[in-house]
């Protein structure tokens, strides 16, 4: 006996049907609800609802010049093997929408390229909104692999986990790491690495071609503290020490020099060494994060970057000053040896 569709089948149904007379049929919202039959505000919903789960695939053509001339400058200057510099949709803190749809985009080219391989996922509202944009599409070859504890203070699960969700829209394999981010201290971190399933997890993340990562800001409106991750006073105490920028539990000052502070000997993620020469790919942007990606980049760890238009030119400006503070120095002691 055939099965009947469910009523949530046939609405679906009927939003890809929707949104096929809108997009390729040309049809406007009005003219698709007399097709279909239904209201205007019905036609709405149901081409919403298609865009929603997936159904609908945008392409747009063409380079924008400006963000192209950024991505070259970033590139020359930090040494990058890949550089995507998206417009901004509108100026503000947190632009997860534009981040999201780039790096949905860039993770998905590189499955498509790279259908059996292993992949490093951090995590984060940034890689929370590329996993939200990335498409359902079948990827049983690769595996993702967490590259840091998932868990909160209270051991409740981290709300920017991604992992699961990655795993859901692939079909995938995900690894995730079951302990927190920072043990609460250094020898609790070696108890927990000395477990066989942790270990084991830290194993597949060094064989994995790929990182994608977020850049943490370090201060008190850290994403780090909102998730409770981390204390106020324990963020405060690594920008006391002259931390400026974050990733994966290893903090950077405002010139790439790696700060060793106590969180750093806590985190549970893979160690700083292990990530040089790797194809470390940050997905960063927004206000709020200009210093800190500006320090993670000084480090000379990331080897590509999908930023932000706005946050792109913030970086080259902020370099071209540092550039200029230097000369002057540079001058004077070139004249005095010559004297």
């Amino acid at each position: 006996m055939a099965r009947v569709p469910s009523q949530t089948e046939d609405e679906a149904s009927l939003a890809i049907r929707a949104a096929w007379l809108h997009f390729i049929g040309g049809l406007t919202q009005g003219q698709v609800a007399e097709r279909l039959g239904v209201s205007s505000v019905k036609a709405h919903r149901l081409i919403t609802r298609a865009t929603q789960i997936g159904a609908v695939k945008v392409s747009i053509e063409g380079d924008v010049a400006e963000c192209v001339r950024l991505e070259v400058e970033l590139s020359a200057r930090y040494g990058l093997d890949y550089c995507e510099v998206v417009p901004d949709i509108e100026l503000h803190e947190a632009p997860l929408r534009e981040l999201g749809a780039a790096g949905a985009a860039f993770l998905r080219r590189e499955i498509e390229a790279h259908p059996n391989s292993v992949i490093g996922i951090g995590n984060g509202r940034t890689l929370s909104a590329v996993v939200s944009e990335l498409r359902r599409e079948a990827a049983p070859g690769v595996r993702f692999v967490s590259l840091l504890g998932g868990l909160t203070r209270n051991y409740a699960a981290n709300p920017f986990d991604v992992m699961h969700r990655l795993a859901e829209k692939t079909h995938g394999q995900a690894w995730t790491m079951p302990v927190p981010f920072f043990a609460n201290t250094a020898d609790d971190r070696r108890v927990l690495l000395a477990q066989r399933g942790v270990q084991e997890v830290l194993d597949l993340a060094g064989e994995a071609k790929m990182l994608l990562v977020g850049i943490g800001a370090v201060g008190t409106s850290a994403n780090l503290v909102a998730a409770h991750v981390l204390e106020r006073e324990e963020i405060e105490a690594a920008a006391a020490e002259g931390a400026v920028g974050e990733l994966l539990g290893h903090f950077f000052a405002a010139d790439g020099r790696v700060v060793a502070t106590g969180l750093s000997a806590r985190a549970l993620s893979p160690a700083l060494d292990s990530l040089h020469g790797r194809r470390v790919v940050a997905v960063a942007g927004g206000a709020d994060k200009t210093d800190a990606l500006a320090a993670v980049l000084n480090g000379g760890i990331l080897k590509g970057l999908v930023t932000v238009e706005q946050t792109a030119r913030a970086l080259v400006e902020r370099a071209e000053r540092v550039d200029a503070q230097a000369r002057p120095t540079r001058r004077a002691g070139a004249l005095k040896v010559v004297k």
